[in-house]
């Protein structure tokens, strides 16, 4: 809630900044345009602002996971990590109350500590010391060196009486009591996250090197990705390569239209991945199990993008084309498909994506390479480094492909938006 929050603030903070100064520095008042709404053409992405957003986003993941790449003040408050104590109150059959102090060592889980030696003290109840990892918590067995045990009970913390189930904050963490009566030390966690949890920029590009040069289960890095773009690839073509032309169908044939439309509208909102059970009993759990589960994924997109495409063509350009004496095959020719490429790129990309945001799922069930095996795996094993590394990878290599397909349709369809 703590990162949304500064989020949030940062935004604002730096939208009022960029604001103030392109209004204090530009001279092209068509810059400070009004955007009419519903023109697409009249809102183009601030590039400032994609730059800041990208480094805000670094700069919270770094300073909430004390990245070494941060200069410390920049740093979220951290875990508490040194030599914590604490004074309780014991209570005995017998004798008067006593009290003693513990000294509690929190370190960095992972590496080797000592318990820290302490000076039993003079009275019954003993000095005590241990170990807790930070993030961690741990039992304090105090009444273990304890001289008198019988009716041994715990009654207070720092001089704040403490009860089972009950706790008392110190300045090193909190100091819980069992339902049993045994004390339990959590030594104050800060704002920073577990690496375990987020581990620092750093670290995953460093995880994502040795998965470069060294592979991961068997396969280099570029095998898995290459394996995941090639069921990509193969499943949106034959997706669009059956929907493209059922989406004319239906967009020129009342009764193709009224055939298939009750199949293409049951099947549109139907999530490809509800589709992994039957397509594995269908196909198994081999390739082309996950490359059918891709086809399905773009097919009825793909149909629905070249039926719009179909119905959105003015019917005007229509008459005029057979005004001028074109056939049906120029009109579909020269003004059904170039008309229509629009749309069909428009489905496209959405396809694509859906395509590679299915493959990963597709790839947790039975893939020996792929992107989505390598989180599967790592995150049995809480590699959360190699998660995280193959999140990015899949948002950047999903981006990538979105920046060729709008490359693709401004050379391709020149004309969007002019006719």
């Amino acid at each position: 809630m703590i990162v949304f929050l500064i989020y949030a603030l940062v935004f604002v903070a730096s939208f009022a900044l960029v604001k103030f100064i392109v209004r204090k520095t530009t001279t092209d008042y068509t810059s400070l345009k009004t955007v009419t709404f519903g023109d697409e053409s009249a809102v183009k992405p601030d590039r400032i602002a994609s730059v800041v957003s990208v480094l805000v986003i670094f700069l919270l993941w770094g300073a909430f996971t004390g990245s070494a790449w941060l200069p410390g003040f920049l740093h979220a408050p951290g875990p508490f990590m040194g030599d914590a104590t604490f004074t309780y109150t014991a209570e005995a059959d017998g004798v008067a109350p006593d009290d003693a102090t513990v000294t509690v060592r929190v370190f960095e889980v992972g590496t080797d500590v000592d318990t820290p030696q302490v000076d039993p003290g003079e009275g019954w109840a003993k000095n005590d010391a241990d170990t807790v990892g930070a993030w961690r918590s741990g039992l304090i067995r105090v009444d273990r060196n304890d001289e008198a045990t019988e009716g041994h009970r715990v009654t207070a913390v720092n001089g704040q009486p403490i009860a089972p189930g009950g706790s008392v904050q110190t300045e090193f963490g909190r100091v819980g009591m069992s339902p049993k009566g045994t004390l339990n030390f959590e030594p104050a966690k800060g704002w920073q996250m577990e690496p375990i949890w987020l581990p620092a920029p750093e670290a995953v590009l460093a995880r994502l090197k040795d998965i470069a040069s060294e592979g991961y289960r068997g396969s280099t890095l570029w095998e898995h990705l290459g394996y995941s773009l090639f069921r990509v690839i193969v499943g949106f073509f034959f997706g669009a390569l059956i929907g493209i032309p059922l989406g004319y169908a239906m967009g020129l044939s009342n009764w193709f239209r009224g055939w298939f439309d009750p199949i293409v509208e049951f099947m549109r909102p139907v999530p490809p991945l509800a589709l992994i059970p039957l397509v594995i009993i269908w196909a198994g759990i081999g390739e082309l199990g996950k490359i059918i589960l891709l086809f399905l994924a773009a097919l009825w997109i793909m149909a629905i993008a070249a039926r719009a495409g179909v119905s959105g063509v003015a019917i005007s350009k229509v008459h005029a084309a057979y005004s001028l004496g074109a056939s049906k095959w120029q009109i579909m020719r020269h003004v059904i498909v170039p008309n229509s490429l629009p749309e069909i790129f428009t489905g496209a990309r959405v396809a694509m994506g859906v395509c590679w945001g299915t493959v990963v799922a597709a790839e947790l069930v039975a893939a020996e390479k792929g992107a989505g095996m390598m989180i599967m795996v790592a995150s049995k094993f809480q590699l959360t480094d190699i998660v995280i590394m193959g999140i990015i990878l899949i948002g950047v290599i999903g981006f990538g492909i979105d920046i060729l397909m709008r490359w693709a349709e401004k050379l391709l369809v020149p004309w969007k938006g002019r006719v």
